[in-house]
């Protein structure tokens, strides 16, 4: 009964034209803060509109403007509001309790607005910056460089502000405010612990900085790993996406290129050297072929004009090795030019020198009374 009585008494002292002004004070803010983001990035859309959206493909807008809608307008839905219920709460009249509840809540949540907002604004700025550097043309080795390092900067940057965002939100509670000033205060501490209970997770994330740093790999850089040929398509701080030349996808830990040898075949440009070996009989005449594989190039549109070149590489028992030697833009042109070459210069031997081709010799001794 004397529990009912003091529920009773606590209603009655509640000043509910105070807790009502404040609920519609919160309201009208909200109200306030959405129309003021409606019409800001309204304006914004109309004064630079994002060419990717009319189209709707995946491009480069026209104007520096038009990023920032395309990153900016969902974290400023809910930043806008926040800060102008921030303005007003000084002036909130409700119990004690709710009041410190709706301050914890609106710190939090201003909080995670800002990380919010600093997250998309990192994309802004990697959008701001590459949108200089097409990766889709032919000399692309700058622009690939860019978005590698970018790429993996942007995601570090991400980590840090993921990390003292929760670490702010956990401070603005009093049960567990300790856990978010040791994980600021104590990092050397907690780093020693983790360094031990994920040493290799720590190694992954070095490996990936290392990787943006020095740049071993880029994104579309050609590589040959664990015998595979493909295409860099992902580069993450813990792993690389490898597309191999049937569509089929690679997945390598960033430690790899750190720890093993491959090969990269775009690390300085696209330009490459392709290789096709004949083996023919010794009365091959060699320097038919080098003609002949002179006009074979010279009619490929897959030969870049650098270099062309027929040499005599071995003499085995029963055949002679020739090498052909050719230049492409790109190891995809190069092996469309390598197997032009080799099936075309076969034909020719076969039509005009069919005695050239690998052939047995032997003697044959009868004997025998005459």
């Amino acid at each position: 009964m004397q529990e009912l009585h003091e529920l009773v008494n606590d209603f009655l002292e509640i000043d509910w034209w105070g807790l009502g002004t404040s609920l519609t004070v919160v309201a009208v803010a909200l109200t306030v803060g959405l129309m003021l983001h409606a019409v800001l990035f309204h304006v914004l859309r109309k004064a630079a509109p994002d060419q990717s959206d009319q189209s709707g493909q995946s491009g480069q807008p026209d104007r520096v403007l038009a990023l920032i809608p395309r990153h900016m307008a969902a974290p400023s839905r809910l930043l806008f509001p926040l800060l102008i219920l921030t303005v007003v709460a000084p002036t909130l009249v409700m119990p004690e309790e709710l009041l410190e509840t709706f301050r914890h809540f609106l710190s939090m949540a201003f909080i995670m607005a800002v990380a919010w907002s600093l997250i998309r604004f990192t994309a802004l700025l990697q959008d701001l910056v590459l949108r200089r550097f097409q990766i889709n043309i032919r000399d692309n080795l700058r622009a690939r460089k860019m978005h590698t390092q970018l790429g993996i900067l942007r995601r570090i940057l991400i980590f840090v502000i993921s990390v003292i965002a929760v670490s702010s939100m956990l401070m603005t509670l009093e049960n567990v405010r300790q856990i978010g000033v040791s994980l600021l205060a104590s990092a050397g501490v907690i780093g020693i612990i983790a360094g031990f209970a994920a040493q290799r997770s720590i190694a992954t994330l070095f490996a990936g900085i290392q990787v943006a740093l020095t740049q071993p790999i880029r994104l579309d850089d050609v590589v040959i790993v664990e015998g595979e040929w493909g295409r860099i398509e992902e580069i993450t701080l813990t792993y690389v996406v490898i597309r191999i030349w049937d569509q089929r996808r690679l997945i390598v830990p960033i430690t790899y290129f750190m720890e093993r040898p491959f090969q990269n075949w775009t690390r300085v440009s696209s330009d490459i050297l392709g290789t096709v070996f004949l083996y023919v009989d010794y009365t091959v005449p060699v320097q038919e072929v080098r003609r002949e594989l002179n006009r074979i190039l010279e009619d490929s549109p897959s030969w870049d004009g650098r270099v062309a070149g027929l040499q005599v590489t071995d003499a085995k028992e029963r055949t002679v090795e020739l090498r052909a030697l050719m230049s492409a833009e790109d190891a995809g042109t190069a092996w469309d030019l390598r197997c032009h070459v080799r099936e075309k210069l076969l034909d020719f031997i076969q039509r005009e020198y069919p005695r050239a081709l690998p052939r047995v010799r032997a003697e044959v001794e009868t004997g025998g009374k005459a």
